[in-house]
């Protein structure tokens, strides 16, 4: 506060008007005027009156009207001249950054503004703008932004931790529900505020202290709406930044906050053009800017999205029709941008909506110039409103509150942020994208305060309310135009924070093709071992089946002659003792034990080469496992950047019933790297496995074949126990994005590979090689593709497949 004063007082002095004097202004000169006249006898009378007369008229002076509820303080004498100019910035989205554009005309014209409210996208622009940031400055802090990310539902891929990125890879956290308290919930948003959250942490940074915004450098109002009793709530205390994300808590896209226990959403329900706001804060001339996007036509009610778009849409013109007719004509000024097809969502159009704004502003200077002033006039406006610059904080305490269902103490060591360091935004915001990486929280918000012990940073989660439960629901599809497919139905159940260490228990159920059961038992020993503080010990069990087909020799020219089909069978039990690799991966050391069973479920050639005999067989393994996973992709499924390497490794004994025992050891490595250049991203895959084991039939658990896998062979064609792949894949997202997916792509694919009975028998002139082109779609249920796959030595195929390949 201190800082705050100084910062006050470094300002130039404000001339105030005679009515808001501190005391009357002749007051101290009755004490003398009435010792002189008990000085001088005759003159007594006559002086006492005087006295008097003054006294009275000072003291009506200083006396000022009752102001009305939310009233802000009378300007200065030098502003006293011209009526207070309210400025009204209305809600709509993307639209809203048109606000910009009119802002940065105002200043060139020398228009000063006095007070600022607004809803929605118009309340963060307002009150940014009131925070002291000039049009120039919003210009160029909202151009470098990168909306898309800003919105994203979870934090960039690369920060999360191992364990969330494995989920990812097996099923997509599009469609994620929880369980809690017994009644099935879903998300409360489609998109996530902590993007936006964290942007307008940093640039309210330097008014963190102002409580009041009528204390602001220009008095502000954000307007958003009680979703428990549909009233509209004014915010005119308290924290800025949290009120501007208030003010923008779209139904059904952005949850709501909790503000003084009350549940806010998005003002333009109630009131999306607040002049009436204005006036009630002494505003006597408006000029009020509409960017709500209009009433929709019959073409835009054949979906349930724009159903719902049309509703919210009807609500907010109705409350903004109303407003404009409050304007005063002649006094009043309405700013309409024309904004085309520009819609709420088209954040990436940054640039046109700042220009369109520019324009609307520009198409109306004749009326604009009628609100300007003199040079010394606006030169003063503009040093009384400067920024204020942030103080430098040190910090005495970190604090994290707010959840009830986790304990977010058990990440204390590992935040950046610690006691006795000078605070810093960009390291406040690592860690609260690190807090969020848990997936635990709907939000993390931190903010700087004054308390007992100093000034304080906090770190504010909310817990998701459909946690901490969760589900997710995948999809395996594959069909041919050779008849050959399959379908799995895939669910899977995480359960976080069984233990105030973070212990996880996951379950994963696979109905279809290739059933499957998997369960694990996740917990943190918080022990800190060498330089890491952080491992962990896994006990998990994996039960599954497929079936593969045995086709003659591996040969190409007998792929439709499958020779046997089999059914294989493993269950595995394992321990590991494991340490996370930050936002980079993790490695896993463990015992494992495994039972390996194989049977041929359909003969379907007589006499061959091999023995369909020794395709009878039960194994059993004990040994260890080494599995290490580097992980730096972008996204799991149609990459544009990064990076990710696996290596598991696993040896032992193996013992059999029908083939001969003895020492086990099986090598799997796999990579892939993407890189993207404008709109174009290459992709490069390698995979290679070797074993070594007593099970010597040469039909290892490894395959080629399939889409993608060696497009034009059969699914599963190739198999051995040493394997050579290499994919090299070029796609380009296109423009439409559909709902519940990140986008469409359209690519093709160069392949080569082969599977041998050994490592002794890979030769690199046997490979075989596919290609495919296909259009895909990152979709809710996992990525989809529809292709057409040629291989020369296998044919052509036509391929619609939901899932990884």
């Amino acid at each position: 506060m201190a800082a705050m004063s100084a910062a006050r007082a470094s300002r130039p002095p404000r001339r105030r008007p005679l009515v808001f004097s501190a005391a009357p202004s002749g007051a101290s000169h009755v004490p003398r005027l009435m010792s002189a006249a008990f000085r001088v006898d005759f003159r007594l009378p006559v002086l006492l009156l005087a006295a008097v007369l003054t006294a009275s008229a000072a003291f009506a002076q200083t006396v000022p009207p009752n102001p009305s509820p939310g009233a802000v303080p009378a300007p200065a004498a030098d502003q006293a001249r011209r009526p207070r100019l309210g400025l009204v910035l209305s809600g709509g989205g993307a639209r809203g950054l048109a606000h910009v554009g009119v802002l940065k005309v105002l200043e060139r014209e020398h228009i000063p503004v006095d007070i600022i409210t607004g809803t929605s996208m118009g309340a963060i622009i307002g009150g940014l703008y009131a925070s002291g940031m000039s049009a120039e400055d919003l210009d160029r802090e909202l151009s470098k932004i990168a909306w898309d990310r800003l919105f994203a539902s979870r934090i960039d891929r690369q920060d999360l931790s191992q364990r969330r990125k494995e989920e990812d890879f097996e099923f997509s956290a599009t469609i994620e529900f929880g369980l809690r308290d017994g009644e099935v919930r879903v998300p409360t948003g489609t998109l996530s505020s902590r993007g936006l959250e964290a942007l307008l942490r940093r640039l309210t940074l330097p008014v963190r202290n102002v409580r009041q915004f009528d204390r602001l450098p220009t008095p502000f109002r954000a307007v958003a709406t009680d979703m428990e009793n549909g009233n509209e709530r004014v915010l005119a205390e308290g924290d800025l930044a949290l009120a501007l994300r208030s003010s923008m808590s779209v139904p059904g896209v952005f949850a709501p906050v909790e503000w003084e226990d009350r549940i806010l959403g998005d003002g333009g329900l109630v009131n999306n053009l607040p002049i009436d706001v204005a006036r009630e804060m002494g505003a006597q001339r408006l000029i009020a800017i509409n960017v709500g996007t209009p009433v929709g036509g019959r073409d835009s009610l054949n979906s349930l999205i724009g159903l719902t778009a049309q509703m919210i849409n009807i609500l907010t013109e109705q409350n903004v029709q109303r407003s404009i007719a409050s304007m005063t004509a002649g006094e009043d000024l309405l700013i309409t941008p024309k904004l085309g097809k520009l819609t709420s969502g088209d954040f990436a159009q940054v640039r046109d909506f700042i220009r369109l704004g520019e324009e609307a502003a520009e198409a109306l200077l004749p009326q604009l110039r009628a609100y300007a002033v003199d040079n010394q006039t606006y030169a003063d406006w503009q040093l009384a409103r400067g920024g204020l610059k942030p103080p430098a904080v040190v910090i005495a305490a970190v604090r994290m509150e707010g959840s009830d269902l986790t304990n977010p103490e058990r990440f204390r060591s590992q935040l950046e942020s610690k006691p006795g360091q000078v605070f810093d935004n960009t390291v406040a915001e690592r860690d609260m994208r690190f807090l969020s990486s848990s997936g635990d929280y709907n939000r993390v918000d931190y903010h700087v305060e004054q308390r007992a012990e100093g000034e304080t940073l906090v770190f504010n989660m909310e817990d998701k309310p459909w946690g901490p439960n969760y589900f997710r629901v995948g999809m395996d599809l594959s069909t041919d135009s050779n008849g050959d497919s399959f379908f799995n139905l895939r669910l899977s159940h995480n359960r976080h924070w069984l233990t105030d260490k973070g212990t996880e228990w996951r379950n994963q159920i696979t109905i279809g093709e290739t059933p499957r059961l998997y369960t694990e038992l996740y917990h943190p020993l918080g022990l800190k071992l060498g330089v890491a503080d952080d491992w962990f010990a896994s006990a998990w069990a994996e039960a599954n089946q497929r079936k593969q087909i045995v086709y003659s020799d591996n040969n190409p020219a007998n792929a439709g002659l499958g020779q046997a089909r089999l059914v294989r069978r493993d269950a595995s039990i394992g321990l590991d003792l494991g340490q996370p690799w930050g936002r980079w991966g993790e490695v896993r050391l463990g015992a494992i034990t495994r039972i390996r069973y194989a049977r041929p479920d359909l003969i379907t050639t007589v006499g061959s080469s091999a023995d369909l005999g020794t395709l009878r067989w039960t194994s059993y393994e004990r040994g260890l496992r080494l599995r290490t996973v580097v992980d730096q992709l972008d996204y799991a499924n149609f990459p544009q950047h990064g990076y990710r390497f696996t290596v598991d490794a696993s040896g032992g004994r193996q013992e059999n019933r029908n083939l001969n025992s003895g020492r086990f050891l099986r090598l799997n490595l796999d990579g892939t790297m993407v890189r993207s250049f404008g709109g174009h991203t290459l992709s490069f895959y390698a995979r290679g496995v070797a074993a070594q084991q007593p099970d010597d039939t040469g039909l290892g658990g490894d395959t080629l074949g399939g889409f993608q896998q060696l497009s034009g062979y059969q699914p599963n064609q190739l198999s051995g126990n040493a394997l050579l792949f290499t994919r090299a894949t070029y796609y380009r997202r296109l423009n439409d994005t559909p709902f519940l997916s990140r986008g469409f792509f359209v690519g093709g694919t160069l392949e080569a590979g082969n599977a041998w009975a050994s490592r002794r028998d890979i030769n690199l002139k046997d490979l075989r090689y596919g290609s495919s082109i296909f259009l895909g779609s990152d979709t809710g249920l996992g990525p989809l593709y529809v292709g057409i796959g040629y291989a020369p030595k296998g044919g052509t195929a036509l391929y619609v497949f939901i899932g990884r390949p």
